[in-house]
């Protein structure tokens, strides 16, 4: 079995401070021994870790649609912001991507879904993120959970992390995988080690925003 993290961010976004080695070092702190890096919309500082780190890092990208925002896992080539989710997931199918949802009820995010998009995109993709770590409310993570049951679609889980701090949040266990259909294949498999971050870790965002904005 190998531990993953699904879903966290570099300096590559333009609300984290987290340089690619930190990230790395980090996880092999925390025993995570696979990291997709989910910068929005950019790979470049999944490229620039894997290049350190290729046996750990898989390179993933948070992809905002008109929508709505989907978690792409094993992401060849970049995918720019502001398409439909169907030419986003369709673009991502061209290169053999594993495809999530990001956060889909977390109302207090511009990357939610409403209900009708969301039907629309469920049958369309591989897994819905069932646990954000950075949700403020548990009942977002239990919508997601609900709505991934009902319409049994396996579930992932991240911790979001912005910061070093927050990685590792949230985990899954699953046997060994290498590519977009070796993790569907397992993906039902997952064992969820999961728990929700401090409100607080949400000011590491503005406060990366805010730094980025001076420094432009």
């Amino acid at each position: 079995m190998v531990c993953v993290e699904f879903h966290c961010h570099t300096i590559a976004s333009k609300d984290s401070l987290t340089l690619p080695d930190k990230l790395l070092a980090a996880c092999c702190k925390k025993g995570i021994d696979r990291v997709v890096i989910t910068d929005h919309n950019t790979i470049a500082g999944a490229l620039q870790a894997k290049e350190i780190d290729p046996q750990r890092v898989i390179v993933g990208e948070e992809v905002m649609t008109t929508a709505g925002e989907l978690l792409a896992v094993f992401v060849v080539e970049e995918i720019p912001k502001g398409l439909t989710p169907v030419q986003a997931v369709a673009r991502l199918r061209e290169q053999g991507a594993f495809i999530s949802v990001s956060h889909p009820f977390d109302k207090m995010r511009s990357g939610s879904w409403i209900l009708s998009d969301l039907f629309q995109i469920a049958p369309l993709v591989d897994a819905l993120e069932t646990f954000n770590a950075r949700c403020m409310l548990p009942s977002f993570n239990q919508k997601a959970q609900d709505f991934a049951r009902q319409h049994r679609m396996p579930g992932t889980v991240g911790s979001d992390a912005h910061a070093v701090c927050e990685v590792g949040q949230a985990t899954l266990l699953l046997p060994e995988f290498h590519d977009a259909e070796s993790l569907k294949a397992v993906i039902f498999q997952g064992q969820k080690l999961v728990r929700l971050s401090p409100p607080w870790v949400h000011f590491y965002s503005r406060w990366a925003n805010y730094v980025k904005r001076k420094i432009v």
